[in-house]
């Protein structure tokens, strides 16, 4: 499947807000949001109020992006959320949560979603005891999570945990274990558990017309 493969920061800009694309970057001088606030390619001049459509689009892109998510794999997800029987928001953002790679990052194991991917499809992390490498795979409350590699690997995960242990912090509705590289669901996830502030009814309604 095909990836976004242009400049991170740029996607930040676009949205006017930090996404924690690019992991420690983020918080330090040399964020570009920090140093250029405004948009991409926009002269610095005052803007018209942006119509409800342009609330509902900017929105969906700002959470499809924080994810690395591409269109048609986005769709298929709120596709899902809206078939179930809750809240097709709530949904929604539940299982962008309970993606295995958006896991491992929650649980400070990678520096940003994007490094998580990798570990994921490098085939280190089992779930259940079996081998799982597929980002998108979502986990399930009561499962558990491994990472199984040489120890090279393993102490690049532990020194990546000691710095993202200094920047965030792990979610109540996981419980990690650092020390053996080990993940239990203790729950799943809720709106309130999420660290950038995401207004899913507008993505709702502008699939929803």
């Amino acid at each position: 499947m095909g990836r976004y493969a242009g400049p991170k920061c740029r996607l930040c800009r676009r949205a006017e807000m930090k996404l924690f694309l690019k992991g420690a970057r983020c918080i330090t001088e040399k964020c570009s949001i920090a140093r250029r606030p405004t948009p991409p390619g926009m002269v610095k001049r005052g803007r018209a109020k942006p119509t409800n459509y342009a609330l509902q689009l900017s929105e969906k892109q700002k959470v499809k992006r924080m994810y690395g998510m591409l269109e048609r794999q986005f769709k298929r997800f709120f596709n899902i959320a809206n078939k179930s029987r809750g809240v097709t928001g709530r949904e929604l953002i539940q299982l962008l949560e309970r993606r295995l790679d958006n896991v491992i990052y929650r649980s400070l194991f990678a520096s940003s979603r994007n490094q998580a991917r990798q570990i994921v499809s490098h085939g280190f992390v089992f779930v259940n005891g079996k081998r799982v490498n597929i980002p998108s795979y979502i986990v399930a409350s009561n499962e558990s999570i491994e990472i199984k590699a040489k120890e090279s690997v393993k102490q690049n995960i532990k020194d990546d945990i000691k710095v993202n242990s200094k920047e965030r912090s792990v979610p109540v509705w996981i419980q990690a274990d650092s020390a053996h590289l080990t993940i239990k669901i203790v729950r799943l996830p809720e709106k309130e558990d999420l660290v950038i502030a995401v207004n899913e009814q507008l993505i709702v309604e502008l699939y929803s017309k």
